[in-house]
């Protein structure tokens, strides 16, 4: 079995490599430390399951697992991120993802993890399964923030973050034109006014470190 572990902490590479190589026989491990960087891994290898962490810089695990699926590639993918279940991992299953692990989880959980992802099925912790639950009921509320789309709420991320447009715009690769117009995009869609107003419900609704 080959896997692909991608996150830009080698400390958190190397756990999560020495917990699979402790409870899987014949295991295989390659790493990256980015998300370009796994991509052309991934492009060049056959691999049996990739780890991917959500924040990388550059391209981050959402955007190269929206990549991955646009080139149709079928490779089954375990989503990893110090962020809970109910801020991504719904994002993480609709863009294709195969299961949604957060890096508090125990080990046995993330060997449990692969071993169902590699059996064809999906992941998910009995939490997330209530919540995809709640989603099927059409009339069910959405908290302001699910509203965003991806690169909406990355931004989003960054300005509750205190992050200047500028900083933003080199973060993402994008020009402060475009970051301004995300920006203005949030705050009509979750009905805010300002920053600060923003950066009080990430940090109530725990968006933020």
């Amino acid at each position: 079995m080959k896997v692909l572990i991608a996150d830009d902490h080698p400390i958190i590479r190397q756990g999560l490599k020495q917990i699979l190589k402790d409870a899987l026989e014949s295991i295989s491990v390659d790493e990256a430390g980015n998300g370009l960087e796994a991509l052309t891994k991934i492009n060049n290898e056959l691999y049996d399951i990739a780890l991917l962490d959500i924040s990388m810089p550059g391209m981050n695990g959402l955007e190269l697992l929206k990549t991955i699926r646009k080139q149709k590639n079928k490779l089954p993918v375990l989503m990893i991120s110090i962020y809970p279940e109910d801020q991504y991992a719904i994002r993480c299953l609709k863009a294709g993802a195969s299961g949604y692990l957060t890096k508090d989880s125990a080990p046995d959980e993330l060997t449990l993890a692969v071993e169902r992802i590699l059996s064809g099925k999906k992941y998910v912790s009995p939490f997330l399964a209530d919540k995809l639950a709640s989603h099927l009921n059409a009339g069910a509320l959405q908290l302001p923030h699910e509203l965003l789309s991806d690169r909406e709420d990355q931004v989003m991320r960054f300005i509750a973050s205190g992050k200047t447009a500028t900083a933003i715009a080199n973060e993402l690769n994008l020009s402060v034109k475009t970051i301004n117009t995300y920006r203005n995009r949030i705050f009509k869609k979750m009905q805010m006014k300002n920053s600060a107003e923003l950066i009080r419900y990430a940090v109530q609704n725990e968006l933020i470190d």
